[in-house]
């Protein structure tokens, strides 16, 4: 399994996130502690917003521990909205292909978690793309696969949505084959303005995922597994999915479906810190 780290706010210097805290990104490359494997060595990435519509972006297959130009770069660059990744590959080779997060125009994504029997369903998802999608698919990761499908299944116009369906289709898919097909699905992605973030799974074993303000007024980081030991994390629930945007955190239920994402609130299930701002809607 991965480990991935995302903020939406007011600029930050990506090392608040990728170097500087005391289980930083780079900590959990080596030594993750909420996680089914602790080493996440097989390449690393960050995509990053700055003054045009679509992302920068640098991946490498070097652990991320073992790159000193990742801790040079997120010393210099800031941004108010980023993404970043650190690998264990449970399918697909190792190399710079495979790494996320993966961009097309103006989205980013990123992905912790796997398909099961995903070498008897990437035919068919395959044949789901146009073109112009197919064309864009360089590696062979099933993550980089469902961005696609997103994309194609209008993740343009109902982001949500989209995912939603990508993920309904996938079950489907493997019902009909005949394959287990499990998804396990946590993932981030944005189109430069908005940051989403869903956490599903066919068995109710989603990857981790929580939530916390970071940095100035406003600004909010979501991650696999904390940061440090503030009590300002909240676990995101499993079957939800999280907007970040100009007027907060919006938390929702989610599930695989054709159907639009349910807007209910989960606020229940989501037990807040004292004194933290999120807000559900």
């Amino acid at each position: 399994m991965c480990r991935w780290a995302a903020y939406r706010g007011e600029p930050l210097y990506l090392e608040e996130l990728v170097s500087s805290p005391a289980h930083s990104l780079i900590e959990q490359s080596h030594c993750a502690t909420r996680a089914k494997t602790a080493t996440n060595g097989d390449g690393f990435g960050i995509a990053w917003y700055g003054d045009r519509p679509e992302p920068g972006r640098y991946r490498d297959i070097l652990p991320a521990w073992s790159d000193c130009n990742l801790k040079s770069i997120a010393r210099q660059i800031r941004s108010r909205l980023f993404l970043a990744h650190v690998r264990a590959a449970t399918g697909g080779g190792t190399r710079r292909d495979n790494c996320h997060p993966f961009v097309f125009g103006r989205w980013a994504f990123m992905h912790n978690g796997q398909i099961g029997d995903f070498e008897h369903l990437r035919r068919p998802m395959e044949n789901m793309l146009d073109d112009e999608l197919y064309a864009a698919r360089t590696g062979t990761t099933d993550s980089e696969l469902l961005f696609l499908l997103a994309l194609q299944f209008g993740l343009e116009s109902n982001p949500l949505g989209a995912v939603a369906d990508v993920l309904g289709f996938v079950e489907r898919l493997a019902g009909q084959l005949s394959r287990r097909g499990l998804v396990r699905f946590t993932a981030a992605f944005s189109n430069g303005e908005e940051l989403f973030a869903v956490r599903y799974a066919s068995d109710r074993k989603a990857p981790t995922l929580y939530a916390a303000p970071m940095g100035p007024q406003g600004g909010y980081c979501l991650v696999s597994e904390p940061l440090n030991d503030d009590t300002a994390w909240a676990e995101i629930p499993d079957g939800s999915a999280v907007i970040v945007g100009e007027n907060g955190v919006d938390v929702r239920l989610f599930g695989a479906t054709d159907a639009p994402v349910q807007n209910r609130p989960v606020a229940n299930s989501l037990p807040l810190a004292a004194g933290s701002d999120l807000e559900l809607t």
